[in-house]
């Protein structure tokens, strides 16, 4: 059921036109992406970064001007391109739909990591219709990888750009948990009862790894890992992932099974086995 706040969803209400053609919106979001890395670069490293605290209930949320400025950039050519399209970014807020089509933009997925100079954050990207994400990419510029998913075609597709050539990605088989690699951005995102069950998942895994931010979800989609769990984040920092690893033939929920483009608590599996031994244990925190 979809929770009567749901942003993307009263974003695209408005609309309910047909999908302009699939290659035009792949191609702007190729565009976007490129000017958000571009933006994003500027800063990354940068002698004398200035980071800004936003605070809230995490402690620490930082933003910098690479944040504010990629985002803009994507912005810019929306209005240009396509000024009907709703926006739901981190950093500039939102923009009503008159199309049926969201963008869902976090400029620096992993803010933390970029001001501490590791090449784990990206820019992600989504194309929403107000049922599902129909495109996903997840971007780093400093590495030159950008992970791609779409579906605007009725035929699923996840690919890896990179150093000028694309390659087909997929998720990988895992029969069992005991065999799976998992990955989370940190285990302080459990809070009270979600810490135990996060907990008995990754006793039970061959390998557990942290702070690799929305490149968790890349690695899974392109078949490295198996399983992220993760809690407490908001729909810009999923839709994107979510759509891509989707693409892939993974599968990504909330705790409770299900749609998790409204953020709060994901688990993203290769295996569907794997993703049922993960919620088995996870359960309904409440």
């Amino acid at each position: 059921m979809t929770p009567p706040t749901d942003p993307i969803q009263s974003a695209a209400r408005a609309g309910g036109a047909p999908h302009p053609d699939a290659e035009t919106l792949i191609g702007l979001s190729h565009r976007m992406a490129d000017a958000a890395g571009t933006a994003a670069l500027r800063h990354f490293r940068a002698t004398g970064l200035t980071t800004e605290d936003k605070g809230g209930k995490d402690g620490f949320d930082p933003v910098t001007a690479g944040d504010r400025e990629a985002e803009a950039a994507m912005r810019r050519l929306l209005a240009e391109e396509r000024p009907g399209d709703g926006i739901l970014g981190e950093e500039h807020g939102q923009v009503t739909s008159s199309t049926g089509l969201t963008w869902v933009l976090d400029p620096i997925d992993g803010t933390r990591a970029f001001i501490a100079g590791l090449p784990t954050w990206g820019v992600l990207i989504a194309l929403d219709d107000g049922k599902a994400g129909r495109i996903g990419i997840v971007d780093q510029p400093f590495t030159g990888e950008r992970f791609v998913g779409q579906d605007l075609t009725g035929v699923p597709e996840a690919r890896l750009m990179r150093a000028g050539h694309e390659t087909s990605i997929q998720v990988r088989s895992c029969a069992d948990l005991k065999s799976a690699i998992l990955f989370t951005t940190a285990p302080e995102l459990f809070d009270g009862a979600e810490r135990p069950r996060f907990e008995a998942v990754r006793a039970r895994t061959r390998l557990t790894r942290y702070g690799v931010d929305c490149y968790a979800y890349a690695l899974l989609a392109a078949g490295q890992i198996d399983l992220v769990i993760e809690s407490g984040l908001e729909s810009y920092d999923i839709a994107a992932p979510a759509a891509l690893i989707r693409a892939a033939g993974g599968i990504v929920t909330d705790w409770e099974g299900g749609d998790p483009r409204w953020g709060g608590r994901v688990v993203a599996a290769g295996d569907p086995r794997v993703h049922a031994a993960a919620m088995e244990l996870l359960g309904a925190t409440g």
